[in-house]
């Protein structure tokens, strides 16, 4: 029986690919999807909740789609901001495939799907949105926020939706104690059992 999880880097079991139509960017598009990866068959609810209820992106910059699956958060900011720049990223080399496969097919060229020793160091992010990989546990959890929040520009907002019964209220205070000063968190919407918080960096490094 194949062991493999959506953050399995290199998935075991035997490729079985398929096509799913979704909505993003106002319209129904069908993409591909597999086995292994993190939702296939939809766009599931805390990815929706977190599209559904976050402003619209900065018209440009890098943006981080932080643990992307096979990418509909990444298809949103791409279709949303065509002049940004949207870092797909994810342990699953799976997913990952299946970014570069789609934004092929749906014609974005301003995705670079990678894993997260590709992004290179010197990269701040205008925004960064993320489905996070909850159940990866909370020590991984809290190792990939740390790593990865702080790298947002100031004046900048980070988006993360967790499920309230998985979480969301301790992240949000552990978030809040552990990002330094020039950090707030805040709860920005509620829906369908889940959170969405908002990680603002502010320009002034003593507030």
């Amino acid at each position: 029986m194949p062991s493999d999880h959506y953050f399995t880097p290199a998935p075991d079991s035997k490729l079985r690919l398929q096509q799913v139509t979704v909505h993003l960017g106002g319209q129904a598009r069908e993409v591909t999807t597999a086995n292994s990866v993190f939702s296939p068959d939809h766009i599931d609810t805390g990815t929706k909740v977190l599209l559904e209820n976050t402003p619209a992106p900065p018209p440009g910059g890098d943006f981080l789609d932080l643990g992307c699956g096979w990418g509909p958060i990444s298809f949103h900011l791409a279709l949303a901001s065509p002049r940004a720049t949207i870092w797909a990223v994810d342990v699953n080399e799976r997913a990952l495939d299946l970014v570069r496969l789609n934004a092929e097919k749906l014609g974005l060229t301003n995705i670079t799907a990678v894993t997260p020793d590709q992004v290179p160091p010197h990269v701040q992010f205008r925004t960064i949105w993320s489905n996070p990989p909850i159940r990866v546990g909370k020590n991984e959890l809290h190792n990939l926020l740390s790593s990865w929040l702080p790298r947002l520009e100031p004046d900048s907002d980070a988006w993360l939706v967790v499920q309230r019964n998985l979480g969301s209220d301790s992240l949000q205070r552990w978030l809040d104690g552990e990002l330094p000063r020039d950090f707030a968190v805040s709860r920005f919407a509620i829906s369908k059992g889940f959170r969405v918080l908002r990680v603002k960096r502010h320009g002034d490094p003593t507030l």
